[in-house]
């Protein structure tokens, strides 16, 4: 178990009606954290319509979350 700091942003803030959050986790990718996460919050996004970020950097789905990573996943944004 690692524990990981999830911020959310747009649609995703809106649909778990909070900022941020920290969670223990199983997870070993962002991929698998993104998956727990919409199953257990609901997130209508789609892991293709969502960029993973870890520490600042934009990274690969695939990337080996660490313990006290600060992971954000990036939906898309418009602009007018």
């Amino acid at each position: 178990m690692k524990n990981i700091e999830v911020e959310y942003y747009a649609i995703l803030r809106e649909e778990r009606g909070c900022k941020q959050e920290n969670t223990t986790t199983l997870s070993t990718t962002p991929r698998e954290l993104y998956l727990e996460l919409q199953k257990k919050y609901g997130f209508t996004l789609s892991i293709e319509n969502v960029k993973p970020a870890i520490n600042d950097d934009f990274v690969d789905w695939d990337y080996l979350l660490q313990v006290n990573d600060k992971v954000v996943f990036i939906p898309p944004v418009t602009g007018g």
